[in-house]
């Protein structure tokens, strides 16, 4: 049983930054794909971004591309998501998952993954 805390959320306003971190409790961590996904007010769980086991394979959501970066540091089991040029409509609750092997280097959905923190709110507005 893999355990993540998200932090890092807040306030920001239009065109500035945020550093999300996602704590997982065990070095098991490091054998999961990590991904991100956020979830608006009235609107479905959305996919931002996930990084391999390896860190060595990244893949992003168009909306998000060329403004935010997905990474992790195994040794510490932690992962993070630096964003950037943030916009309103990225305003949303935002959750780190873990992903086992099973589902390969950069899954996507949310049924493939395995493990889900509690979410961290960004809210961006001037």
């Amino acid at each position: 049983q893999v355990q993540l805390v998200e932090s890092g959320g807040g306030l920001v306003q239009p065109g500035g930054s945020l550093r999300l971190s996602c704590a997982a409790s065990e070095g098991t961590f490091s054998l999961y794909a990590m991904g991100w996904f956020r979830q608006a007010p009235g609107k479905e769980r959305e996919f931002v971004a996930t990084i391999s086991w390896s860190g060595s394979t990244t893949y992003y959501a168009d909306s998000v591309k060329g403004r935010f970066t997905i990474s992790r540091d195994n040794a510490k089991n932690t992962g993070f998501l630096q964003m950037s040029r943030l916009k309103s409509e990225d305003t949303a609750v935002y959750y780190c998952a873990a992903s086992s092997p099973d589902y390969g280097l950069k899954p996507q959905h949310p049924e493939e993954y395995d493990y889900w923190g509690q979410g961290t709110q960004v809210t961006v507005s001037s």
